[in-house]
């Protein structure tokens, strides 16, 4: 019995402590963050755009659908990454991204993978991806810092469940024009810890994963802020609850 109670007692204070910190499925904005998913189509259009890098092949307005929740059909809509000349994974011919570029920032978003194999994926600054992919261990598997930082798979709630990413990222740094400090995220996977202040060395993917993907290889990375973007590849991927609040880093540290 009182393991039980333990047990239990360790539940509620996970679960306040992620309440504490606006992390997890479900987290409300935190103070000064601005909404960029609500789930409507009028939010879609006013916050997002195609990225028109040198694979796209949709044109405007968005094709992405607004559907009902597959899971909680009572709390209205949610984003859906349907377009198709993504089909077959074309990443980079229907990507979108936020109509404004961030610097240094604590993002929150939720998604959810509703078919096997379901492949998407977070790109902060329209550079450096956190996975997407429904089934996928190791460094190019769920919640990896794609190719650099696997994630523990375990977090994972699983195909057709809403999942939370809180991140919190720091661009990288220059000096006259070099870099000096590479950029650093620290991550939540459903209110769990998965990687801290984990940095990051290039872009991955080539010229139709983001900016700065064909630049050296991928390793040129520029001094200038991105949007977040997100994958289409041709997979039934949804978001929803999605909010984003700048920062200003001073130190090179984005634990939280």
């Amino acid at each position: 019995m009182k393991a039980t109670f333990f047990a239990v007692l360790l539940g509620i204070t996970a679960t306040c402590q992620a309440q504490d910190k606006n992390i997890d499925v479900g987290a409300k904005p935190a103070p000064e963050a601005e909404v960029i998913i609500d789930g409507t189509r009028q939010m879609l259009d006013s916050k997002w755009i195609y990225w028109e890098g040198p694979g796209f092949k949709s044109a405007m307005p968005i094709k992405w659908k607004v559907v009902e929740d597959p899971v909680h059909k009572d709390q209205g809509t949610v984003i859906m990454t349907d377009d198709r000349v993504a089909d077959g994974g074309k990443y980079g011919s229907a990507d979108i991204v936020t109509k404004k570029a961030y610097r240094d920032f604590r993002l929150h978003i939720e998604f959810n993978c509703l078919k096997p194999g379901g492949n998407s994926g977070v790109y902060l600054q329209n550079r450096f991806e956190i996975q997407v992919l429904d089934g996928d261990k190791g460094s190019h598997g769920m919640a990896a810092v794609i190719n650099e930082a696997a994630a523990p798979f375990d977090a994972y709630h699983g195909t057709g469940k809403w999942n939370a990413y809180d991140i919190t990222f720091r661009a990288a740094r220059f000096k006259e024009g070099k870099l000096s400090e590479k950029p650093l995220v620290t991550i939540y996977f459903n209110g769990k810890k998965i990687h801290t202040n984990q940095a990051i060395s290039q872009v991955f993917g080539g010229p139709n994963s983001g900016l700065d993907g064909g630049n050296d290889g991928g390793k040129g990375i520029s001094d200038t802020p991105g949007g977040l973007k997100l994958q289409c590849e041709g997979h039934d991927v949804r978001y929803r609850n999605t909010w984003i609040k700048e920062l200003d880093l001073k130190e090179a540290n984005t634990d939280f």
